[in-house]
């Protein structure tokens, strides 16, 4: 109960207000609306309508690549939008008050890119048992000739946008759609420490028999949020 109190308070509407206010900036964009909504018990949901400035970069600034993590990195946009919704996770009939920590980030964009660019900033914030990346090529932008384009960028997986940290952090599943550019990617946390889920020294009193049963029954709880489906 603790933890999901604490992950409620640090990741309310207002935190990742400033978070996705912050990925503008890394981004070159500005805010068009937000949408902001804190849940009851816990949770919360930021949506951020964004646009580019009406100055464009130089083509440096929008090839494909991976971003950073706290510096800056200037993008050109369309009109486009982030989402992030964030999920402590409890089982009501765990007596142990095992708790998980899932956040959901979508993105869609259309024109040159790219939010993208700020996924790792983003996964890096929250740092999050399971992530869910949802990103969308919406429409098609037009050149000077008239001629539509329906995805402006080379990109065959979400991944090719996440620094090589975050790769080795998380392990990962993609699910695409290539006809329709719609890239999805789930995100596992290989190692975790039990002592960042316990507070007040919790677990200085377990045995180290309570420590591994509670560590296994914490990873089946992420591994049936991320494979969707309850593990027997």
């Amino acid at each position: 109960m603790e933890y999901r109190k604490y992950i409620d308070e640090l990741y309310s509407a207002d935190r990742l207000t400033e978070l996705l206010n912050q990925v503008t900036s890394i981004i070159g964009a500005r805010v068009l609306n937000i949408a902001r909504q804190d849940y009851d018990p816990e949770g919360a949901s930021v949506t951020m309508l964004i646009a580019e400035h009406p100055t464009p970069p130089d083509e440096s600034r929008t090839r494909e690549e991976p971003g950073p993590l706290p510096e800056s990195v200037v993008a050109h946009l369309d009109k486009s939008h982030l989402a992030v919704h964030t999920y402590p996770e409890s089982h009501p009939s765990n007596d142990s008050g095992i708790s998980t920590f899932r956040v959901d980030i979508d993105v869609a964009t259309c024109g040159l890119i790219s939010p993208l660019k700020a996924l790792n900033y983003l996964i890096h914030s929250f740092e999050s048992d399971i992530v869910t990346v949802d990103y969308r090529v919406r429409g098609f932008t037009r050149d000077v000739d008239g001629v539509k384009h329906y995805i402006d960028h080379e990109i065959n997986s979400i991944q090719n946008y996440l620094s090589d940290d975050t790769l080795e952090q998380y392990e990962m599943i993609d699910v695409n759609v290539y006809q329709e550019n719609i890239f999805h990617t789930k995100m596992l946390l290989k190692q975790f420490n039990l002592s960042d889920y316990f507070f007040g020294g919790g677990e200085v009193t377990l045995t180290e028999a309570e420590k591994t049963d509670i560590s296994k029954k914490l990873r089946r709880e992420m591994l049936e949020i991320f494979y969707g489906r309850n593990v027997e």
